[in-house]
């Protein structure tokens, strides 16, 4: 139900039409943030759809606590891109008062210009196009037109703003929402801690005697992309005396793994692969440190730290100019150190190992953070005077 409280009159009759490439159960940082505040936003009262592309060709229309989700029947999947007649069908038959556009997405942001089935246009600028420069060249004028007609463009940082190429250009239409989450998951103790650090944490090999000892667990979380910088924190393993746990999956997989194993399984580095949402709070939770070590800037914000943050665990990122700087601050929740360089990273871990309270301390602020500034109730809060500011 809505609460009249928190919502006007106005947006008590919205409807919002979220517009991606995937959602749930693909797991990816945009997708877990579309599914977030399109659930978010339906109990509070709003009228709510999803348009996605499907893993299959067939189109399907499902109702999912409260948001309904249309997935357009798939026919290719190019450069990171799902390709979708059916997708462009959906879009010129719906209609909003807000279409929401999440970028990058070329046929969303395409679609939206030919079909505009919406009275307003609201985009998230999640990331600049990094990687895919042929695609930009040819897509770039679709682009810069979108954020022209755009009539609010929400980052999720001002760091972004400043330092995107496309953004710097409509500053003046752009709004800062970071990203939120839901800290409940990973604030109260989970009784799977105790069996993560009694299975990876513990090693009984000293001089050829058995020894008992609690070696302190590192972990990464995120998909296995080119951008996360996964082999810098491999890299820099070899210089900390510690298990390193790599959470996802994903394309650069095979490749880091023989890179961490060199021809043989290693004691000190797991590859665990998709781990549930219910089981992932108490990896955090478990860690003694979390490291973001992503290398370029397609990693915009890394909502990854703030799950860590929230366990109340202290991070290592990277200075990306992005938004990871942003969330992780330094000094204060943790340490930000130069991108691809592992003995920077490396120091910055070891310094956090070598001190107990500092761990504490700064994971107390990492907490305190996430709840003062990067709840998903605020989030919705920001974007939805975003949504009644365009509409007037």
């Amino acid at each position: 139900m809505a609460r009249v409280s928190d919502l006007g009159l106005l947006s008590l009759f919205m409807h919002i039409l979220h517009v991606y490439k995937d959602y749930f159960p693909v797991l990816g940082g945009i997708e877990n943030h579309v599914r977030l505040l399109a659930e978010a936003q339906a109990q509070r009262g709003l009228d709510v759809t999803v348009l996605v592309t499907n893993l299959s060709r067939r189109t399907t229309v499902t109702d999912e606590n409260g948001v309904r989700v249309i997935r357009a029947g798939r026919l290719a999947h190019i450069a990171s891109t799902p390709l979708s007649l059916a997708f462009f069908a959906q879009l010129r038959r719906l209609h909003a008062d807000i279409v929401h556009l999440h970028f990058p997405y070329p046929p969303g942001e395409l679609g939206n210009l030919i079909f505009q089935p919406g009275r307003r246009t609201v985009i998230t600028y999640h990331s600049d196009v990094i990687r895919q420069q042929g695609i930009l060249r040819a897509y770039n004028p679709v682009l810069r037109r979108a954020l022209r007609q755009a009539d609010r463009i929400i980052a999720t940082s001002s760091p972004y703003i400043e330092s995107s190429p496309y953004l710097s250009g409509v500053a003046g239409k752009c709004a800062v929402v970071p990203l939120g989450i839901d800290p409940a998951p990973f604030l109260s103790p989970n009784e799977r801690i105790e069996q993560i650090r009694e299975r990876f944490c513990s090693w009984s090999e000293q001089a050829g005697a058995a020894v008992e000892a609690d070696w302190p667990l590192i972990l990464f979380v995120g998909r296995l992309r080119y951008y996360k910088g996964l082999e810098y924190l491999l890299q820099a393993m070899r210089d900390v005396g510690a298990t390193l746990l790599v959470v996802g999956a994903g394309p650069m997989e095979g490749e880091w793994q023989d890179m961490a194993w060199n021809g043989e399984p290693s004691e000190y580095v797991h590859f665990l692969g998709e781990v549930s949402n219910e089981a992932l709070p108490a990896y955090y939770q478990a860690a003694d440190v979390f490291v973001l070590p992503a290398s370029h800037r397609s990693e915009a914000f890394g909502i990854v730290q703030l799950e860590a943050m929230a366990a109340g665990t202290p991070v290592v990122s990277t200075e990306l100019g992005t938004g990871t700087s942003f969330v992780n601050q330094d000094g204060v929740t943790g340490f930000v150190v130069p991108p691809r360089d592992a003995g920077e990273l490396a120091r910055a871990i070891n310094r956090l190992l070598a001190d107990p309270e500092l761990r504490q301390s700064m994971g107390e602020r990492g907490r305190q953070r996430v709840l003062e500034n990067f709840t998903v109730e605020r989030m919705v809060d920001r974007i939805i005077k975003v949504y009644e500011s365009v509409l007037g």
